[in-house]
């Protein structure tokens, strides 16, 4: 008989999307800000674009470092440490003086929001599996998608009314209130285990799982369809603001069109997995992103005007929301010792593929052309991943029985199918 789970779907949803939430709330609260900053710290818009780079940069490393963590040291301790670190972070940065402590201060912001990412996944990993997992994996998307969608219409109205500084003012708030949830309402799901905590041990979780086909191609689609949004977040605010001409709050209100979508496309995939399982929705996605992608495709042939913009960012969204159930539980199905890791792995990937976009698009010069060009090859590389997807033996352990109590972890279970469970 399979007992109660340490904590239900509803709470490791909740728990899941606030942590998950972090990280692009504190991107998207900030973005409105960032044509204001070039004038205010007398700067550049190459150095402005800096604290955002430095930010992602610092959100998809420092990953390879908080799953690991977790999983010696257990979910809670680690959680709460990077939340203070990100707290701590923001009030730096609303008390910067110069840039320079602004772009040290959001790198610092990226490393304490990056265990939301790592946690989350370890965390649905840890209590479910199979179809249960997706279910998790999709309400945390449908919680996720409120967060990102408020926060660009708040931080432009926030910017206009109390100034830049209010921002990192409600980035600090969140990150006590966090803090706060964690202490209180997650329970521990790992035991902690001091002997893991080596670099030895580390290098191995990360060989085993950079040579797991399933693991690299579902990640792959991640990597494709998510990291685009990451990659967006540093062409956007100076196509739709410089090239469109819309104000910040304005600004604010267009991002409603990408988060919107993806909010809308996961309450639709939560009713059809009611049918469906997870796996068959992720070739509609893709067609989704597919079409999204030859809509951002034809910026190189027409100028750019809103719903040029946003209407294909909208539908690349919208098929973001089939994928990432299916994908996210098919990476992480193989581990359940390395959970933290294949999380934190999965997280790099997925931030580090927009870090490596956006960073070449800044480094192209026109944000117009470099979002043409680059969000297409990120739904190409999701499209073509999937297929090589399709052509691995795939492992799914099958569900497993939770613990009622204690904090210790779930005991390994064998199948004559896939072996024992990693």
């Amino acid at each position: 008989m399979t007992a109660s789970p340490l904590m239900t779907e509803r709470r490791v949803s909740l728990i899941g999307a606030l942590l998950v939430a972090i990280g692009p709330v504190s991107m998207a609260l900030y973005t409105p800000a960032m044509t204001e900053l070039v004038q205010v710290f007398g700067s550049t818009e190459a150095v402005i674009k800096l604290t955002l780079t430095l930010y992602f940069g610092g959100f998809a490393c420092a990953q390879l470092i908080a799953g690991p963590l977790s999983d010696a040291l257990g979910r809670r301790p680690v959680t709460i440490g990077f939340l203070g670190l990100y707290c701590a972070a923001s009030v730096l940065a609303m008390l910067a003086p110069t840039v320079e402590t602004l772009i040290i201060a959001r790198f610092a912001q990226g490393v304490g929001a990056s265990v939301g990412v790592a946690i989350s996944r370890a965390l649905v990993r840890d209590l479910f599996t199979d179809e249960q997992s997706s279910r998790v994996m999709n309400l945390i998307g449908i919680i996720l998608a409120l967060g990102p969608a408020l926060a660009p219409t708040l931080g432009g109205l926030m910017l206009l009314v109390f100034g830049w500084r209010s921002l990192f003012v409600l980035m600090t708030l969140i990150g006590f209130g966090s803090i706060a949830v964690i202490y209180f309402y997650l329970k521990e799901t790992v035991e902690r285990d001091l002997s893991r905590l080596n670099l030895p041990e580390l290098g191995r979780s990360y060989r085993m799982l950079l040579g797991n086909r399933q693991f690299l191609t579902a990640a792959g689609v991640i990597g494709g369809a998510l990291g685009s949004i990451y990659a967006q977040a540093t062409f956007l605010p100076f196509i739709l603001i410089d090239a469109v001409g819309l104000s910040p709050q304005q600004f604010g209100l267009a991002m409603l069109a990408q988060s919107g979508s993806f909010f809308a496309a996961s309450l639709m995939v939560r009713s059809l997995m009611k049918k469906l399982s997870a796996t068959r929705l992720v070739p509609v996605g893709l067609v989704f992103i597919a079409i999204g992608s030859l809509g951002t495709a034809s910026l190189m042939i027409w100028p750019p005007s809103f719903l040029h913009v946003m209407i294909p960012v909208a539908i690349y969204a919208f098929g973001i929301a089939f994928v990432m159930p299916a994908m996210s539980t098919a990476a992480l199905a193989p581990f359940k010792r390395e959970a933290g890791a294949a999380a934190a792995m999965l997280g790099f990937i997925q931030m580090g593929s927009g870090l490596l976009v956006g960073t070449v698009g800044a480094l192209m010069g026109d944000a117009v052309f470099a979002m043409a060009l680059l969000i297409p090859m990120m739904g190409a590389a999701a499209c073509g991943s999937y297929l090589l997807y399709r052509r691995t033996d795939i492992v799914m352990p099958p569900p497993t029985e939770q613990k009622a109590t204690g904090g210790g972890p779930l005991p390994e279970r064998t199948s004559p199918v896939t072996g024992p469970e990693r």
